[in-house]
């Protein structure tokens, strides 16, 4: 038997006849009693609404008599490994399809909305891209004052991040944080270092692989360790 890991639907059961429901209850509860996942029900074929629940066979039977009773003929199943991720797989269904049944707009949990960071890449493409046809020199960014020895060679950050990047580590119960700015370099209390294992020994002040010292923020609310970035 494969691994689950990483799996997130474990059974499904698509296209079934709501009369299927209605006269063959046992047969559906006995594949579905107590278990979580999200479903769809359909009118002609069309996608018309779509939810959660921690027991889809009572939720399937209330909706043959609540409001949306007279509004589906068929529906579909699909069962997950835990109830983790529903929620945010309820809500990528409804910002994908928008089912008319559906009231209210699918909303992430915490999801990060990357529009800001999107809109200002695109300005600054478009702000090298007017220096470049009217002859003007990009303006250099502003570095901090304190600047640990030359950077001689390319930051070990830069070919793996496109703008800045928070990192964090723990050392002796206290928490330090960092940023990897946008050409790979680590700002840390206004001096720059060139990897994470020099700014990682700026605090631990001993040599130490700061890959696997720092963590940085996957998604929101996830920290995960730096090393995971060479690894994509």
């Amino acid at each position: 038997m494969k691994s689950p890991k990483g799996q997130l639907v474990c059974q499904h059961l698509e296209n079934i006849s709501r009369d299927a429901l209605e006269k063959h209850q046992t047969t559906i509860t006995s594949h579905v009693k107590g278990k979580h996942g999200i479903y769809a029900l359909f009118r002609r074929g069309r996608l018309n609404y779509v939810g959660l629940a921690s027991d889809l066979r009572n939720r399937l039977k209330t909706h043959l008599r609540d409001r949306h009773a007279s509004t589906w003929d068929r529906f579909s199943i699909y069962l997950t490994v835990n109830n983790d991720h529903l929620r945010d797989l309820e809500a990528l269904v409804l910002k994908i399809a928008t089912p008319e049944g559906n009231r209210k707009p699918g909303t992430f949990a915490r999801s990060e909305n990357i529009m800001s960071a999107f809109k200002q890449d695109i300005e600054n493409k478009h702000q090298q891209e007017m220096d470049h046809l009217l002859g003007r020199k990009n303006t250099a960014p502003v570095l901090p004052k304190q600047i640990v020895g030359k950077i001689t060679r390319a930051p070990s950050l830069a070919a793996y991040v496109k703008r800045p990047v928070k990192l964090r580590m723990t050392y002796k119960g206290t928490l330090y944080k960092a940023i990897v700015r946008q050409d790979g370099t680590i700002l840390y209390k206004g001096q720059l270092y060139n990897s994470p294992s020099h700014a990682a020994h700026a605090i631990i002040k001993r040599s130490v692989n700061g890959w696997v010292t720092w963590k940085y923020q996957q998604t929101p609310g996830e920290w995960v360790l730096l090393d995971k970035l060479r690894k994509k």
